[in-house]
């Protein structure tokens, strides 16, 4: 199952691609949302750098572990991640469209490794269309923030 949207923001590509690839910043917001994580890899986070992170899903405790496969300044980055069985490939590319628009577009996919995992995303593909909104909708929030912060800075 895959979900992908685009948005395009007013802001630099390079200042786009600092705010995308902000992973102290995810790290707090997870935090704050109650969820588990801490990096097994010390230092700056560069490709192969990983992350455990533990949080509840359906009332369930799950675990999940990301790798940060790619990270192209300032054309973007990919995560790939696994828990219970799922595999989600997680891509972040920047277009520059001029010197202060970029193009963002993020897309995630989920494949399934056991039986468990393919029962998991069945059931998700019922929920598609509500889920796509969700995810269209966060994208876009990402992405006002993005445009805000660049106002505020500048």
């Amino acid at each position: 199952m895959k979900f992908s949207t685009r948005e395009d923001i007013e802001v630099p590509i390079e200042f786009a691609f600092a705010r995308v690839s902000d992973f102290d910043a995810y790290e707090r917001r997870l935090l704050r949302q109650e969820v588990d994580i801490s990096r097994r890899t010390a230092g700056p986070v560069d490709v192969g750098t990983t992350w455990d992170v533990a949080f509840s899903f359906r009332d369930r405790p799950r675990r999940l572990t990301a790798e940060l496969v790619s990270l192209e300044p300032p054309s973007g980055l990919a995560i790939h991640s696994l828990s219970d069985g799922l595999t989600l490939i997680t891509e972040i590319e920047l277009i520059a469209l001029s010197q202060a628009s970029t193009r963002v577009m993020v897309s995630v996919e989920a494949k399934a490794k056991t039986l468990a995992a393919r029962v998991l995303l069945q059931s998700l593909k019922l929920a598609k269309p509500t889920l796509t909104k969700r995810f269209e909708g966060r994208v876009l929030g990402f992405a006002r923030e993005i445009e805000d912060r660049y106002r505020r800075d500048v």
